[in-house]
């Protein structure tokens, strides 16, 4: 299984980023990464630009709407997307979720994303409330259980515990270990899961070595090249 280490820049860059995957190529080229794929997700804006690069690093989206055309101003399809050389699409993330995106949202948008032949990203994860109450586990297995059409097949699921994202703590790898084996019972052997949550290349060796985590869904720390290739390296060490 090939490990998977994705970059979510969130609302962050300008046009001048286009040039980034080039300038993650010369840090870590292609011919070196081995079973690492590599995926930065810009904002839309420059998903088109970007997915023209021919540097080994595959372009996602942040988002997607369910229906594939319609009166949705604002909105972009999966089929655009798809249009636009974009591979992957990440759903459900916590901050998306925060706005009021429920598990039906986050279902719709999957489909939609698979019938424009792309992988969705499914993020799932539980409140610093929810784990103090020990309800974690039951939380996140709701939430993919919600989440994943009945007939879906190709994606990947990020476990991102919401008071992780960003804050700067993380969960004990013992937790992690629990959490992922929790999710892997659920989903099966071939579904790539990713850890989201404050990773950095000072943690991300020893929780990408933590058994059933295929890759990291990272935010802050993709910013700089430098830093995104130091963490694909851990994949790789």
């Amino acid at each position: 299984m090939r490990t998977l280490i994705a970059a979510n820049w969130k609302m962050h860059g300008g046009l001048d980023w286009v040039a980034k995957t080039a300038e993650f190529d010369k840090i870590l080229p292609q011919g070196q990464r081995g079973d690492i794929d590599v995926l930065i997700c810009p904002p839309t804006l420059y998903v088109a630009a970007m997915a023209k690069n021919e540097d080994g690093v595959l372009i996602g989206a942040q988002n997607c709407h369910h229906a594939f055309q319609g009166a949705h101003t604002g909105e972009i399809s999966s089929a655009m997307l798809r249009d636009a050389g974009v591979h992957y699409v990440i759903v459900g993330h916590s901050e998306r979720r925060a706005q009021g995106e429920t598990d039906a949202d986050v279902n719709a948008k999957a489909d939609a994303a698979t019938t424009a032949r792309l992988t969705p990203i499914v993020c799932v994860g539980e409140s610093l409330k929810q784990r103090q109450a020990g309800q974690a586990s039951n939380v996140v297995e709701h939430q993919l259980i919600k989440s994943l059409p009945d007939d879906l097949d190709d994606y990947v699921v990020a476990y991102e515990p919401i008071w992780a994202i960003g804050t700067g703590e993380v969960p004990t790898l013992s937790d992690i270990k629990d959490m992922h084996t929790h999710i892997r019972n659920i989903v099966g052997k071939r579904v790539r899961i990713l850890y989201g949550g404050s990773v950095k290349p000072a943690n991300a060796q020893d929780i990408l070595g933590t058994k059933n985590v295929n890759g990291a869904l990272i935010g802050g720390a993709s910013l700089e090249m430098e830093s995104l290739a130091a963490i694909a390296r851990a994949a790789m060490d």
